[in-house]
């Protein structure tokens, strides 16, 4: 009898607690700073394409998710892309990805962050492997995605030495 009454304790006590869960897409849970969410590929001042198709996030992503296939910058193509080399072909299949961060961290050009954006759910696997039509962020600079947010103290003191500013 005793051992009876003490888990209705138990749970009469958890019956009267705050819920955990919310109910979302109403309510929105507050994220960390520091949230590894959805890729983006950026764009510099001019506009023009970070990635140099280098495969260094495609090397240190432990899940293989990134595929790439690199082209040469034609003439005229200059407000386009930064460098001779782009990334012709840009995939990252969400459903390998393990949002660790190595990508962002092996990126020499700054070009590819994880954001704060959550993934959507799909029925199909086909629409978890991003393109660049869903990776490169809009020309316009008032639609581009900050993420200052995700750069440490030590990253941006880093930034501001003139010797290590090669990859603006």
């Amino acid at each position: 009898m005793p051992a009876i009454f003490k888990g209705m304790s138990i749970t009469l006590k958890h019956f009267f607690q705050k819920k955990a869960t919310i109910s979302y897409p109403e309510e929105k849970r507050e994220f960390s700073a520091v949230y590894r969410g959805q890729h983006v590929l950026k764009r510099d001042e001019q506009g023009r394409e970070r990635c140099t198709a280098c495969g260094l996030c495609a090397v240190a992503c432990p899940a293989e998710a990134i595929t790439m296939v690199a082209a040469e910058r034609k003439p005229g193509e200059e407000h386009l892309y930064r460098e001779e080399k782009y990334a012709a072909k840009y995939e990252i299949n969400m459903l390998r990805c393990i949002f660790c961060g190595d990508c962002e961290e092996a990126c020499p050009k700054e070009a590819i962050f994880l954001t704060d954006r959550i993934v959507d759910a799909q029925y199909h696997r086909k629409p978890f492997v991003f393109g660049k039509d869903l990776l490169v962020e809009p020309f316009d600079a008032d639609k581009r995605i900050d993420v200052s947010k995700r750069q440490t103290e030590r990253v941006l003191k880093f930034k501001e030495n003139k010797r290590y500013a090669h990859n603006r």
